[in-house]
């Protein structure tokens, strides 16, 4: 049974994880930041961690890569008293992209996606984030630092992200993996446009599994992205205190961003179908061009194999094959026969 199905008929609130283990310890990355001062540490769930939130006006930053650990996603829950369904999400692996509110704090699932270009294959990852005021955790399934770019921003003071709160740095890190769903799409396009090419040089027999294979790798991404549009949209319009309202003009960026990416998916899409339908279009064209050839082929034939009948029949009283050039003569008259034909479909333009 798999690791899903096993939470069919626990209560609401089961911390269960129903995916893959990807890690072998869960590394937990924590930063501490405000204007002037910057604190970081790396630990894993193999050590002994006390977390706690700043008193004073800073924000703490807790990236959580590896959630097969339920028990360290329930000792963070009742230490900041995150709701129990939140907890339930975050281990739960088949979420849809989704915004939640909450009394303590503001809730959101996103999927990063990767693309593998030598096997043609996109990947998800779910990356969930809940954050108050002053206090941020970011949970993904891998060892993977999908937030570098953030957390360089911070390490180095530059940028908006020090001035401001952990509404900003969640759209920080939603931004990041919104941006790199361009870059993963940009890899897309190449490896449609090796398939366009190889289907008008070489037509080779595979490409419409290759197509087909593609179109499956564009609908995961698409199951992804589609849903986020909503949550971001929720995200941006809520007037839940902990969002400052300079926040709100970034968050309708980040939606005009979910929009193009989704709207680059559709055209692949599109895209795939016109290459299955060219596809198809130049297995007709080549088949034609076959017929064509054997057709002409079979008419050439046809004239000359009816002199050859003629006079291979056997009977008495056929003065021609008396005659004594008369074999070189109908040699003679195939040739002209075929070199006829050959101009007249030269001149109709059939060769």
């Amino acid at each position: 049974m798999s690791k899903k199905h096993k939470k069919i008929g626990l209560p609401p609130g089961s911390v269960v994880f129903t995916g893959s283990r990807k890690v072998e310890k869960i590394g937990i990355h924590y930063l501490q930041y405000d204007f002037d001062h910057f604190k970081e540490s790396v630990l894993d769930n193999h050590t002994e961690i006390t977390f706690h939130q700043s008193k004073e006006d800073s924000i703490d930053w807790y990236d959580i890569r590896g959630l097969h650990d339920s028990n360290l996603i329930e000792t963070i829950g009742k230490t900041f008293q995150i709701h129990p369904l939140i907890q339930e999400d975050i281990v739960d692996i088949n979420q849809r992209p989704k915004f939640e509110e909450y009394e303590n704090g503001l809730f959101i699932i996103i999927r990063a996606l990767a693309f593998d270009k030598p096997k043609v294959e996109i990947s998800t990852e779910q990356v969930a984030v809940y954050f108050c005021k002053g206090l941020l955790f970011s949970f993904q399934e891998t060892q993977s630092d999908l937030f570098k770019s953030a957390r360089q921003r911070i390490q180095s003071g530059k940028g908006r992200i020090r001035q401001r709160g952990t509404d900003y740095l969640a759209y920080a890190l939603m931004d990041e993996v919104v941006d790199h769903y361009f870059f993963v799409l940009d890899q897309v396009e190449q490896v449609i446009e090796q398939l366009e090419e190889d289907l008008l040089s070489k037509a080779e027999s595979n490409i419409k599994d290759r197509i087909h294979h593609l179109k499956k790798e564009l609908f995961i991404a698409r199951k992804s992205i589609a849903p986020l549009r909503e949550a971001i949209s929720k995200f941006s319009k809520t007037e839940n205190e902990i969002i400052d309202e300079s926040s709100s003009v970034f968050l309708r960026d980040l939606h005009d961003h979910t929009i193009q990416v989704m709207d680059m998916v559709e055209n692949y899409r599109d895209i795939l179908h016109g290459l299955h339908d060219l596809h198809l279009s130049e297995i007709s064209f080549r088949m034609n061009q076959v017929m064509k050839v054997l057709t002409i082929i079979t008419t050439i034939f046809v004239p000359l194999s009816f002199l050859a009948g003629l006079y291979g029949m056997n009977f008495n009283n056929m003065p021609e094959l008396q005659y004594k050039n008369g074999y070189f003569i109908l040699l003679g008259v195939m040739v002209l026969i075929l070199v006829g034909l050959l101009i007249w479909f030269r001149n109709k333009k059939w060769l």
